[in-house]
């Protein structure tokens, strides 16, 4: 489905995806885990067309999105949940979330269903949308992008902040999500959120991606864990990974 090559960005001068390689099936949760600076959220934002590719491919479904303006991406079937959410915070959810249908012309029966996945937003749809609570907010930024009926969904620390009952709702959408055949690259700092929900953890460093490996592999072997992000499971004051269903 989403299949990126030698993918290279950065900012003015300075380099920070240095040949990302990737591959997303339909159906299918990928963990980008990497330390501070490693240019987690710059892949994301270089898969959208936010930041400029200066080499490689960005292919769904066998099309380049490369060339496409920002604007033609999320048309394609790509949404994005950026980090700090990035809400019309004057708009109210209402107007939030039609905005998100107008990016692919999708319609009531979409947005009724979105809302069956958040009905505290029900309530909410008359208010502002920065006067909601983190929790919310979390919430209408993931249910504005799914307004788009996207067949990949790239999600930037969407639990960052969150108290657990909110992390817990957030992790069961995108488990939801996966059974309905929708592709989800999540970066998160949270391992055993990360873990909990990832079908492969992929790890970046310095701009691209040295080693990968499933849930399973990585608690009964969390030397990567340590290598790459500096966590170990269990030992010495480490995280405690989570089982894996």
């Amino acid at each position: 489905m989403l299949k990126i090559r030698d993918l290279s960005s950065g900012y003015g001068g300075v380099r920070v995806l240095r040949g990302l390689s990737l591959d997303l099936a339909a159906g299918e949760v990928l963990g980008l885990l990497g330390r501070n600076g490693a240019g987690k959220t710059t892949a994301l934002k270089t898969i959208m067309g936010l930041v400029e590719a200066t080499n490689g491919s960005i292919e769904l479904d066998g099309e380049e999105l490369r060339d496409l303006a920002a604007y033609q991406v999320p048309k394609r079937g790509l949404a994005y949940v950026p980090q700090g959410r990035r809400l019309f915070g004057e708009m109210s959810v209402a107007e939030n979330l039609r905005i998100g249908c107008l990016v692919r012309d999708t319609g009531q029966d979409t947005l009724d269903g979105i809302l069956e996945l958040f009905p505290i937003l029900i309530e909410r749809m008359a208010q502002r949308a920065g006067n909601l609570s983190g929790g919310e907010q979390q919430m209408l930024a993931v249910a504005r992008a799914l307004c788009l009926e996207p067949k990949v969904l790239l999600m930037d620390e969407p639990t960052e902040g969150l108290m657990p009952s909110m992390i817990d709702t957030i992790l069961e959408t995108v488990t939801l999500l996966k059974s309905r055949g929708v592709a989800v690259l999540l970066v998160e700092q949270k391992v055993e959120a990360a873990l909990k929900v990832a079908d492969r953890i992929a790890f970046l460093e310095h701009g691209e991606i040295p080693a990968s490996a499933t849930p399973e592999a990585l608690r009964a072997d969390p030397a990567p864990l340590q290598r790459y992000i500096g966590v170990s499971g269990g030992v010495g004051g480490g995280v405690d990974l989570p089982p894996v269903n």
